[in-house]
């Protein structure tokens, strides 16, 4: 299947050229193995530095613009102007280590009935107790995700920045719920996308990404409001948080 790679970007100029670079390494490795077919698209959302150029300097990358600001946005544009069987969406700030490419096709190879894939994330630039802190919540999340999905079967989870999307099942999602403009989004679209298949999330496809947002605003603010945000979109299908803060590297 051919997979097509969506990264929003708003001024991301600083860490974007990383996270291409390792998209564009994991594509060569899985074709030496796989054959892998992928295409990769850097959607600059109204960005005033120079993310747009930077995206343009990678071979191979597209560069399409959405002036509308906010990830489901952006993400919309990246699909709309994707052509792969699978999407796969990877913030800006986000690397993809060796084998996750692989490790996605035996996925989707696995199950017809999976729709969209996700793993935790690592971080980069923060201390190793915040990683320890991360791979708590990460646990009881798994539980309750768990419990969602096949107990109440209310829903799944998904990382954002890091989670895979059959076009079939987002062709039939229909337009996004705009009110999810950060907070809540992956789990407005775990929910919504649980109904049309399955939407699993493993730990055997993890990502690195940005501490930024931890040592900006806290880990356990973070966690809190994460937290409050998955259960209101899965249980009262709109964000707790409406406005957030943009946090960039210098």
């Amino acid at each position: 299947m051919k997979i097509s790679f969506v990264v929003p970007a708003y001024n991301e100029q600083a860490l974007l050229t990383r996270s291409l670079t390792a998209i564009r390494d994991e594509i060569h490795r899985a074709g030496q193995v796989l054959g892998q077919d992928a295409e990769i698209i850097v959607v600059n959302n109204a960005s005033t530095d120079n993310t747009r150029e930077v995206g343009l300097s990678i071979e191979g990358v597209q560069v399409v613009d959405e002036p509308r600001k906010g990830l489901v946005q952006a993400r919309w544009c990246g699909f709309e102007h994707s052509s792969g069987e699978l999407i796969a969406n990877i913030d800006a700030d986000t690397i993809i280590p060796p084998g996750w490419l692989t490790e996605v096709m035996k996925q989707f190879a696995r199950s017809e009935k999976l729709v969209a894939l996700s793993g935790p994330y690592i971080y980069y630039g923060v201390p190793r107790r915040v990683n320890m802190v991360v791979g708590a919540y990460y646990r009881m999340a798994f539980s309750v995700y768990l419990f969602n999905r096949f107990i109440l079967n209310v829903g799944s989870m998904l990382q954002g920045g890091n989670f895979i999307v059959k076009r079939s099942a987002m062709l039939k999602l229909g337009s996004p719920d705009l009110r999810f403009s950060f907070y809540g989004e992956d789990t407005d679209m775990a929910r919504r996308l649980s109904k049309v298949g399955g939407v699993k999330f493993t730990f055997r496809l993890p990502a690195e990404s940005s501490g930024r947002r931890l040592v900006g605003e806290g880990v356990f603010t973070i966690g809190l409001r994460y937290s409050m945000n998955f259960f209101w979109a899965t249980f009262r299908k709109k964000p707790f948080t409406e406005a957030w803060q943009d946090i960039r590297e210098g």
